[in-house]
């Protein structure tokens, strides 16, 4: 097994800890800040894994990442110009982007649970269309 795929599986391996860990949370009855706040922390821990799985891809094929301000919404566009994301998951992620941005500068007390209730419905789909996405790019 080649470096970059141990890398990816070990970072997929994460993000299904904390998909495990955040629907724990998610699914209890009654969610007070406390469990809004940890379903906001798993959120951001998702798409940060998607992240790193997305930049061992792009710096496997002797590209660099962007060093600016604007990183993380230019790694998403540059994975979707190569082809490593479709231009339709790109969008779709780009959601998981602006929260990860709101909750990196907000407090954890101003999450709603109905404004998180779009970005965890759709976690599943998005999660199994990355990983069926990014597979087919690296066996390219």
């Amino acid at each position: 097994m080649d470096k970059l795929h141990q890398q990816i599986l070990a970072g997929r391996e994460n993000v299904e800890i904390v998909l495990d860990n955040f629907n724990l949370a998610w699914e209890r009855q009654d969610k007070t800040v406390v469990e809004l706040a940890a379903v906001g922390t798993f959120l951001h821990n998702i798409y940060n894994g998607m992240e790193n799985i997305l930049k061992r891809i792009i710096l496997s094929k002797g590209i660099e990442i962007p060093n600016s301000a604007t990183w993380h919404k230019d790694l998403l566009t540059l994975s979707s110009s190569m082809g490593v994301l479709s231009n339709a998951l790109s969008d779709d992620l780009h959601e998981y982007l602006t929260f990860r941005h709101y909750f990196v500068h907000a407090y954890g007390f101003m999450l709603e649970e109905s404004h998180l209730e779009d970005l965890v419905t759709n976690i599943p789909k998005f999660r199994a269309q990355f990983i069926s996405e990014t597979d087919n790019f690296v066996k390219e």
